[in-house]
C-alpha cells in the first residue's frame, strides 16, 4: 500500500487523503449496528459502530481478507453531534477491531438509515494483496 500524500499537504489524523494498492478487491455493503440475527443489543452509536465493525470484520474474513485490506470506508451517521461527541469510544473500538488505519475514509450526517433504529452504517472496500 502506497499512501499518497502531496508535497506540503499535512498528514490527515486518522485516514489517508489517497492510498495506491494493487490485488484483488472486496467489497462489504452497509453494515450497521445489528448482530448476525438482524437484532439490535443498543441504540447506543459507540455500540452500533463496534457491532457494525464487528460485522464488516467477519465478513472480510469469509474472502480470506483482513482489516489492514481495508483501503477504503464509507460511514454515514444520523447524528453528527453524537458522533463527534462518541469519538472516545469509537475510537477504542475501531482500534481493537481494525488497527492502525491508513485507509480512506469519509463520513456523512444522513436523515435517516434504511433500519429505522439504525445509527450508523459503514461500507467497506479492501484490496487483499496479489
Amino acid at each position: 500500500m502506497q499512501i499518497l500524500l502531496p508535497p506540503g499537504w499535512p498528514r490527515p489524523k486518522g485516514y489517508s487523503n489517497g492510498i495506491s494498492v494493487r490485488g484483488r478487491m472486496v467489497f462489504v455493503a452497509g453494515m450497521i449496528g445489528w448482530d448476525a440475527q438482524g437484532k439490535f443489543h443498543t441504540d447506543d452509536l459507540a455500540g452500533q459502530v463496534r457491532q457494525a465493525l464487528t460485522n464488516v470484520v467477519a465478513v472480510l474474513k469469509e474472502a480470506d481478507a483482513l482489516p489492514e485490506h481495508i483501503v477504503r470506508m464509507n460511514w454515514y451517521v444520523t447524528d453528527k453531534r453524537e458522533y463527534v461527541a462518541a469519538y472516545p469510544e469509537i475510537g477504542k473500538a475501531f482500534r481493537e477491531l481494525i488497527g492502525s488505519f491508513n485507509a480512506t475514509m469519509m463520513a456523512v450526517e444522513v436523515a435517516a438509515l434504511i433500519e429505522d433504529r439504525a445509527k450508523v452504517e459503514i461500507e467497506v472496500t479492501a484490496v487483499v494483496p496479489d
